[in-house]
């Protein structure tokens, strides 16, 4: 089963790019980022004409998250938990049956920026929410892939250039600080865990400005956390940089998972 992450910067904007990727990649699900969209206004069609089943978290122009899936979706739930006045769109769950039932989390964590400030105070809190929704998935002992842009720089090996990073709110020492807490839990870094020692990278992000792209001037913010059930699963992993260069790219990458699932 491969499963994939996509912040796609604007479903409408990217609509061509994103299905020129899913006809090349295949995965079996895919969980996309800042659709900026309300449900109703998503492309459906589009999709479920591929193949795919949707489950769609949507907010006008902002945010928003989507699961496509070729295998039914089960139990779908919207929102993290711990805020009932959290009104951003930014996290979705659902189950998917292959050889083994899988339980997905995606998400679209906060950016924080400017730090300090009310934004990274939300980055913050919404952090703690999803530890604590992390311990909950850790304690169904099943496979689950924790999965989506989570706007955090973990190590300085995660970018090209770190000292350009050291006052942004994905980069802060207590921004890293929530990120080992969630991992310390028990999850796989499923990206870091196929090249522990790698020196830089891989990035998953290039910004759009100062010809970052060109000069491979990335960070790695899309992860892949897989709790032990899911870890013992994996076959593959891997980002798929190329896409970076298409027409009308994101300035995120697809990021992947294969699991004998």
């Amino acid at each position: 089963m491969k499963i994939a992450s996509f912040n796609i910067n604007g479903i409408k904007a990217r609509i061509g790019a994103l299905g020129d990727w899913l006809q090349a990649a295949a995965p079996d699900l895919v969980v996309l980022q800042e659709i900026k969209t309300v449900d109703e206004n998503f492309p459906a069609a589009h999709f479920e004409d591929m193949g795919y089943n949707l489950a769609v978290h949507g907010q006008k122009s902002f945010n928003g998250v989507a699961i496509l899936s070729k295998l039914p979706l089960e139990d779908v739930t919207r929102g993290l938990p711990g805020d009932d006045a959290d009104e951003q769109a930014r996290y979705i769950e659902a189950t998917v049956v292959g050889d083994h039932a899988v339980r997905i989390a995606g998400l679209y964590l906060p950016n924080g920026n400017p730090a300090p400030g009310p934004k990274y105070d939300y980055k913050l809190a919404w952090m703690e929410r999803l530890r604590l929704r992390a311990a909950d998935l850790l304690a169904l002992e099943m496979p689950v892939v924790m999965l989506g842009d989570f706007n955090i720089i973990p190590q300085p090996r995660d970018a090209a250039e770190p000292a350009e990073w050291v006052k942004d709110a994905l980069f802060l020492p207590d921004s890293r600080a929530a990120f080992r807490r969630i991992a310390a839990q028990g999850w796989t870094d499923a990206l870091r865990d196929a090249d522990p020692f790698g020196r830089r990278g891989p990035f998953t992000f290039w910004d759009f400005q100062g010809g970052a792209w060109r000069r491979d001037n990335g960070i790695r913010i899309d992860h892949l956390m897989l709790s032990p059930q899911a870890a013992d699963l994996v076959t593959s992993s891997g980002v798929d940089r190329e896409v970076r260069a298409g027409e009308k790219p994101s300035d995120h990458v697809p990021v992947w998972v294969d699991l004998a699932a």
